[in-house]
């Protein structure tokens, strides 16, 4: 798919049956919570699914203040290529995320107030979530105007058939992104709510652009190509993105407080 396209995704996936249902029914987007959540997936078991998902389908990995070279390795060893951020993440560490993984979303609590500094980041797109993740709660969608114009929007956070299209109208998103709204226990998507989301989802964004509205003002997307396990961002007339530099001279950078864990054990994790 290109980048360019809405994006609809189903998050919280734990199995394969679910997966495949979501890009089945239209989903552009499936997501693997490797934060400690009741959705929470091991690595091994997610690159078992991501082997059965069709290319154009982007496969994201959700993880919340983990060090950045494991974010890079999950998703290089499982096959995924979007990192979604959901923690304390500097502007630095997601800048050297994208030089690393094909997409990084940067996620932010609808009540965060680095929410109006989010082009810093270098994301591809913003995400804006309840304060708590998962939740089935909704937020002021208002809140969407203090994300910087220029930055591709994704709305989460209490979505479900009978909101989503106007969250879509009222918040000019480029993407919305469901998880505990389309299931029938945690975990486990209920398969007439997960039709009916993306049916809802998938028509207010066509009927957007039959009326020749867009979404929020972005850059030009990248165009996302087939690659062999993973998928890669072709480059724009051989230019990294701005605030990037080449992936060989760089190392991941240190943060605050940081918890100092060693280097990461993925034989432990699969």
């Amino acid at each position: 798919m290109s980048a360019a396209d809405h994006f609809v995704k189903v998050c919280g996936i734990t199995t394969e049956e679910d997966a495949l249902l979501a890009v089945a029914l239209g989903a552009t987007a499936v997501g693997f919570v490797f934060a400690p959540s009741k959705r929470q997936v091991a690595p091994g078991a997610v690159a078992d699914i991501v082997k059965r998902l069709p290319p154009e389908v982007l496969r994201v990995g959700v993880f919340r203040d983990e060090a950045t070279e494991r974010v890079s390795l999950i998703c290089s060893r499982v096959g995924l290529n979007v990192a979604q951020l959901h923690g304390h993440e500097t502007p630095e560490e997601s800048k050297w995320l994208s030089g690393r993984v094909s997409l990084v979303i940067k996620a932010f609590s609808a009540t965060d107030p680095r929410i109006a500094e989010a082009a810093q980041y270098g994301a591809f797109a913003v995400h804006l979530d309840a304060a708590q993740p998962g939740s089935g709660t909704t937020f002021d969608w208002g809140v969407a105007a203090a994300v910087p114009k220029g930055e591709r929007l994704i709305v989460a956070g209490g979505l479900n058939p009978s909101n989503v299209a106007e969250a879509i109208a009222v918040t000019g998103c480029f993407g919305v992104d469901v998880s505990s709204g389309v299931e029938k226990t945690p975990g486990h998507k209920d398969p007439i709510k997960l039709r009916e989301f993306i049916q809802e989802a998938t028509r207010a964004f066509n009927a957007r652009e039959r009326r020749g509205l867009a979404s929020r003002p972005a850059p030009a997307a990248p165009t996302v190509t087939a690659g062999a396990g993973r998928r890669s961002v072709a480059p724009s007339a051989g230019k990294t993105r701005e605030g990037q530099v080449p992936v060989s001279t760089r190392s991941a950078p240190a943060r605050a407080g940081s918890t100092g864990r060693g280097p990461y054990d993925w034989e432990k994790d699969t």
